[in-house]
């Protein structure tokens, strides 16, 4: 028996695909999400979760376009039925520069895909969700350059930092529908995107490729040194399910203890 329908945005591959065969599991119908030139990854990921006995629909969009997300809620609820989870995940995390090196178009390209993604995303469910009456769970990414701004992080950081507000503003404004609304803040995670960022934050850290991975690890005060892409879909698992109904406004570390909140 279905829990109802899920969306989850940039699921093509690390992550948010780890996000969805989680929530696949957890008995929920999937709508995966990516841009148009990862569909075939975003097929590949439908038989996988249709493997395990679930629904499952590949919807192509760009999250910074409002047409395009609410198209996803749309198809998402016509072909899997009520809508019941959003998880923004989709982001992008390089390259990365200093700031006084950061060129406007890339600045303005954080913003539109990582906030502006994630308002359109949280916007969109909201308004399906509170339509249903039913309540529901929204899930942003947020992430540890979202509590603290590291160096050679800074359009990524602003755009994570505005995420957590976005969070909490949104909770406060729709919690008494019993919808709630969370974000999980990663530190290192060992997904392709961290490793093709490396050498660029290692040269703008002034070291050979692989010193960005080696400062991640360092800062793990547990024998496991990087978190993997199932930790944070552990996570998202527990924040959407009904045992943690009474959480709301939060963006969730899981950082090996890098830092404590």
């Amino acid at each position: 028996m279905s829990k109802g329908s899920a969306i989850v945005t940039g699921s093509a591959q690390g992550i948010g695909r780890a996000i969805a065969l989680r929530l696949a599991s957890d008995g929920y119908d999937i709508a995966v999400n990516d841009l148009f030139f990862k569909e075939n990854q975003l097929q590949e990921l439908v038989g996988e979760i249709e493997g395990k006995g679930r629904k499952a629909v590949a919807i192509v969009g760009d999250v910074s376009k409002e047409e395009d997300v609410q198209n996803l809620v749309d198809k998402c609820v016509e072909e899997l039925g009520e809508l019941s989870v959003m998880v923004a995940n989709a982001g992008i995390a390089t390259p990365n520069t200093n700031i006084v090196d950061t060129p406007l178009d890339v600045w303005q390209n954080y913003l539109s895909i990582n906030l502006t993604g994630t308002f359109l995303c949280y916007k969109a469910a909201a308004k399906q969700l509170i339509k249903q009456g039913k309540g529901g769970r929204i899930i942003g990414a947020c992430s540890g350059a979202g509590k603290r701004g590291p160096p050679v992080y800074g359009s990524y950081a602003t755009t994570k930092f505005g995420i957590r507000g976005l969070t909490q503003s949104l909770a406060s404004e729709i919690g008494k529908y019993d919808i709630t609304v969370n974000a999980y803040a990663p530190g290192g995670i060992d997904t392709q995107l961290l490793r093709d960022g490396d050498a660029s934050i290692s040269a703008a850290l002034g070291g050979p490729p692989g010193t960005f991975l080696k400062i991640l690890e360092a800062r793990s005060v547990l024998p496991k040194k990087l978190g993997t892409p199932e930790d944070v879909a552990a996570l998202v698992s527990y924040l959407v399910s009904e045992e943690a109904g009474f959480i709301t406004g939060q963006s969730v570390s899981l950082n090996g203890g890098s830092f404590y909140d």
